[in-house]
């Protein structure tokens, strides 16, 4: 890799970009070459900088991790994203690799183990914390077999949904998303219908438990 391997930094905290920037910056061929503070910005900046490795937040307002991944692997299918995240939900890792993440790397992770996953990544291969893998392969083993199809969502639903869980009505929904209040209402039929799930509530705690939604309200 000529150059060095070349960093886009996404998180949704200011300090956490710069501490990353800093820190990064000191191992030997690692470049961090552009930041962005959400997902919506981590799909534009992936485009225009083509990073080498996109280091991905997960919880973040607006469009989380999990489907800013999904969108800049739909745009750019070779892109490597590493996910660096509090969470160590099993649920949570598996939702970001399905959506086309290369390696998950919990935020307690030393530099040495985050340089580490960097360089996995660039050169094409999975990485995991040692401190969530055994968990998830345990749960991947012993849940995905046995358990039925994940409802399948569609981009504008999922996007719906988030709003709904971090505690938007209907008419802020339909003016964030440039939709009709009536289009807002049929997304959130289908949604519920989808998830088999009959009120706000319910769809604010999946959405939390999927890390769709970074926004934890009193429940």
């Amino acid at each position: 890799m000529i150059g060095g391997i070349r960093i886009l930094v996404v998180d949704d905290h200011s300090i956490v970009r710069q501490g990353l920037r800093s820190l990064l910056e000191k191992e030997s061929g690692i470049e961090v070459i552009g930041e962005a503070f959400d997902g919506t910005s981590a799909v534009a900046a992936a485009q225009e900088l083509r990073p080498d490795v996109i280091i991905m937040d997960v919880t973040m307002a607006g469009m989380n991790g999990i489907e800013a991944t999904r969108r800049i692997i739909a745009l750019m299918p070779t892109a490597r994203i590493l996910c660096l995240s509090l969470h160590a939900d099993p649920h949570i890792v598996s939702s970001m690799l399905e959506a086309g993440a290369s390696g998950y790397v919990v935020k307690s992770a030393d530099l040495t183990e985050l340089a580490a996953a960097v360089r996995a990544v660039a050169f094409g291969q999975i990485f995991l914390s040692p401190t969530i893998a055994g968990d998830f392969v345990r749960d991947h083993l012993a849940h995905r077999a046995s358990m039925p199809a994940e409802p399948r969502l569609t981009d504008r639903e999922r996007e719906v949904l988030q709003l709904i869980a971090e505690g938007n009505g209907t008419g802020e929904i339909a003016g964030r998303l440039f939709i009709s209040a009536k289009t807002v209402s049929t997304h959130r039929e289908n949604i519920m219908r989808k998830l088999n799930l009959h009120n706000v509530v319910a769809l604010t705690k999946y959405a939390i438990r999927q890390g769709i939604s970074s926004i934890e309200p009193d429940l």
